[in-house]
């Protein structure tokens, strides 16, 4: 083989090689945000987990305002299905947009619940409601700092999958964008839910 031949054919190589170096960073990329994504399932599962024994001992000291506990449960389920189906598409707009809204909904009913139980003092004072409350502050605060870490797993993978010429292998294999987890709630929602008792 000539002089010629194996230069053609190192730069072939290295062409390749680079090409895989590529690929192989935005399929590392694409599994850090979907394990991002997966802390945040696991907090949330956990919170979900709270909210009915939440419902349950609040049942008890406000049993006419059933309209509010029936909101809580309705909100809880649809986020359970929300969340089930953006773990399944993580990053996917349309189910992280669901999840987005459907978290948004209940952190206001769950506000709304909260701010029920503030007329109600022997609520205010069970103490299984009072460890119901700490460990739901506590989650919240779990929630909050995985979907910072998913947003940031995204955002680097989207600003390398958009970089050229990244952007070249991701539109070669299917590397699609991916969604940031964004609070969807009003501005009523948005205020910090009080779960001081």
């Amino acid at each position: 083989m000539s002089t010629g031949g194996w230069i053609f054919f190192a730069v072939v190589a290295a062409l390749v090689i680079w090409a895989i170096a590529m690929y192989n960073r935005l399929v590392a990329l694409r599994n850090r945000f979907k394990n991002a994504f997966a802390q945040i399932d696991v907090q949330l599962k956990r919170r979900y987990d709270l909210i009915p024994n939440l419902v349950e001992t609040a049942k008890g000291y406000i049993k006419h305002e059933r309209e509010t506990l029936e909101a809580v449960t309705k909100a809880r389920g649809d986020a359970v299905s929300a969340a089930q189906r953006a773990a399944a598409k993580p990053g996917d707009p349309a189910a992280m947009q669901a999840l987005g809204q459907a978290e948004g909904a209940l952190a206001g009913v769950l506000g709304r619940l909260f701010a029920l139980a503030e007329a109600y003092p022997d609520l205010k004072a069970n103490q299984n409601m009072l460890a119901l409350q700490e460990e739901l502050t506590s989650t919240e605060n779990k929630v909050s700092f995985a979907r910072q870490g998913y947003n940031d797993s995204v955002m680097e993978y989207n600003t390398r999958r958009e970089s050229f010429p990244e952007n070249i292998c991701a539109g070669m294999f299917g590397f699609g964008p991916a969604e940031l987890l964004q609070a969807t709630e009003s501005a009523e929602e948005r205020k910090a839910v009080q779960v001081k008792f």
